[in-house]
């Protein structure tokens, strides 16, 4: 009895030294800090919330191209003006549009010349065309946007996850502790029986590797916790630090476990992205339909020229001038106004290949879609289920342990009076650290159940609630 009350003082020194330790060294999370810290500050959020905000920005871009263009032009010029008959083109807009006679001979006459002109185009019906092209950039913003807002929920999954892991190896460290400790204080008692000649010496030996093996699987356990510490200071864009989980609530039941039913993930963040990616498809389908059709177009020229060249240059090769100012200053103005329609009739070709195009991936999507519509169905399925089999267990778990505490109590008390031996006492230290390791990670499968649970229906709050 003696030796049992020193493991429970033990014990108890033993998980407050855990605690106080941690808390110097690390750095206390509650699983809301570390969902906040997850969503301010991963790239991977940052980048996609930029490719939302950029798509946005498109719409306006799009909006614009409806506009008329106005064009402003000004040029001045020195040069000859000997004209010839006889065809041009001007190829890859080499040209020089020099206008004058095509006199006998050539001369070198030059003086100065300007042009000055505004221009008015505007492709003002186009059978909808450029609402279809607005459409478009509306249902790509979206699709950006649904893909930010599935990426986050995705994001905020696993931070959670990997919070409930760092806290169940914590707790698993903690139990391990504990166990090394028993080990360690069992042996000691059997090491002073065998120097007095009480107990065979093998019974040393044996608890000897006993606390082995118990240091053994506490280090494990360390690597253990080490690991699923970096993985979610990682996942909450951190540098690399320790962190100490929030275990208030990790000895009882989620409230909303008893409330929860089946849900037809409607709303599910990853459903939602499907169906903006099919959308858009169909937005972009309607687009090449509409590139068959003709569009309209109003346009306006209004131009005035100057030039250094007298009205009567045809008849006087004499009457220029190379002044400057005179050359520049307009003198002829002209100006044209209509209405053009341009139909490109190839693109009834070009057009229903597009669409034929679009509509395959339409169907592509569409199939991905109902893909991962039985893929979440399957998950809330087996969510449920988990949530039931988590609760059993965490129902079972502290008479579990309350068994193995009794049956080691006795195993030592009989062992003490000589009344079994050291492989009983063993096997019972071993079902309780079992059983103590069993209790914490059915304390937190319920919670990751739960969490399971929310991933499949969409509703994250559904967890998050419960803090």
């Amino acid at each position: 009895m003696k030796l049992y009350c020193r493991l429970i003082a033990i014990q108890c020194a033993l998980v407050l030294s855990v605690f106080v330790s941690d808390k110097t060294v690390g750095q206390n999370l509650s699983l809301k800090e570390a969902v906040a810290n997850g969503v301010a500050n991963y790239g991977l959020l940052h980048a996609k919330n930029n490719y939302a905000q950029a798509s946005r920005a498109t719409i306006d871009q799009v909006k614009n191209t409806y506009l008329p263009n106005l064009n402003l032009s000004a040029q001045q010029n020195y040069g000859t003006v000997n004209g010839q008959n006889g065809p041009l083109y001007g190829f890859g807009g080499l040209g020089v549009a020099s206008s004058g006679l095509p006199l006998p001979t050539q001369n070198w006459h030059a003086a100065f010349g300007a042009l000055y002109l505004v221009n008015v185009n505007w492709e003002f019906f186009t059978f909808g065309r450029v609402q279809q092209h607005i459409q478009v950039a509306k249902a790509d913003a979206e699709r950006y946007q649904k893909d930010y807002e599935q990426e986050q929920f995705q994001h905020k999954i696993r931070v959670s996850s990997a919070y409930l892991n760092l806290l169940a190896s914590q707790r698993l460290l903690i139990s391990q502790q504990k166990n090394l400790e028993r080990a360690a204080v069992f042996h000691r008692h059997v090491a002073e029986r065998v120097r007095n000649g009480l107990l065979p010496g093998v019974d040393s030996i044996m608890a000897s590797a006993e606390v082995s093996r118990a240091r053994i699987t506490l280090n494990q356990v360390k690597e253990q916790v080490k690991t699923q510490n970096n993985e979610l200071v990682q996942l909450m864009g951190l540098e690399p630090r320790d962190v100490v989980t929030d275990t208030a609530f990790i000895n009882k039941a989620p409230r909303a476990i008893t409330s929860v039913t089946t849900s037809d993930t409607l709303l599910h963040p990853l459903r939602q992205y499907f169906q903006r990616r099919i959308l858009l498809s169909e937005e972009q389908s309607q687009l090449f339909r509409k590139e068959r059709l003709p569009s309209f177009t109003l346009f306006g020229v209004f131009q005035t020229r100057a030039s250094g060249f007298h009205p009567d240059y045809a008849a006087d090769q004499t009457s220029f001038t190379h002044n400057y100012w005179e050359g520049i200053w307009p003198v002829r103005q002209n100006y044209l106004f209509g209405v053009g329609a341009v139909w490109n009739l190839t693109n009834l070709t070009r057009s229903a290949q597009k669409v034929n195009y679009q509509n395959l991936i339409t169907q592509g999507l569409q199939q991905e879609y109902c893909a991962i519509d039985l893929e979440l169905r399957a998950r809330e399925d087996a969510a449920n289920a988990r949530l039931e089999y988590a609760l059993q267990n965490f129902n079972e778990a502290p008479l579990q342990v309350g068994a193995a505490q009794q049956a080691y109590r006795q195993r030592l008390a009989l062992y003490q009076n000589g009344l079994s031996d050291l492989t009983d006492v063993t096997a019972a230290l071993y079902a309780l650290n079992r059983a103590e390791t069993d209790r914490d990670i059915a304390f937190a499968n319920v919670w990751q159940a739960l969490l399971m649970k929310a991933a499949a229906t969409g509703d994250f709050n559904l967890f998050m609630n419960e803090f």
